[in-house]
């Protein structure tokens, strides 16, 4: 939930106007709204560069499993997913919150792996490698802003 979401509903629920921490802390999120939007934007932008880098890096690293097995099906299915968790991300970027990743990217996930039959452990390295090669489109700055949503879904994900 944003932060103007939840200072709304908090008010609300107290049947009282926003405080004045609460209208600053609102006033930070909208200053940063330019911030986000770049970064969200430079992953969207390299996005097949990243998957394509993130890939090859994985299956390095992961000979053995099933995207890297000469089935065609299996290794849409692990190209798609990885676009996906980028989308999810910068949807996290935007609204500067997990909750589009807490809320899309993970319920449900492990389950939905383990019935396909996809080691959660080969999942969770994909997804560092689609952390690694992300975040060398970024500065030490950005980087700080940007990590913490990859790092929020390898550990949701961690069998």
């Amino acid at each position: 939930m944003s932060i103007i979401t939840k200072s709304i509903v908090q008010a609300d629920r107290e049947a009282r106007y926003l405080s004045a921490g609460e209208l600053s802390a609102i006033r930070v999120f909208y200053e940063g709204g330019v911030s986000r939007l770049s970064l969200a934007t430079i992953l969207i932008e390299n996005e097949q560069k990243i998957i394509e880098k993130a890939s090859l890096k994985f299956w390095e690293r992961c000979p053995d499993t099933p995207s890297n097995s000469g089935n065609r099906t299996y290794r849409a299915s692990c190209l798609r997913d990885q676009s996906w968790y980028i989308r999810l991300i910068t949807y996290s970027i935007v609204v500067g919150d997990i909750e589009p990743l807490a809320e899309i990217g993970t319920v449900g996930v492990k389950e939905m792996y383990e019935s396909l039959e996809i080691p959660l452990a080969n999942l969770v390295e994909a997804i560092r490698c689609l952390k690694e090669v992300s975040l060398e489109l970024f500065s030490s700055k950005d980087i700080a802003k940007v990590a913490p949503y990859f790092d929020y879904l390898i550990q949701s994900l961690i069998p």
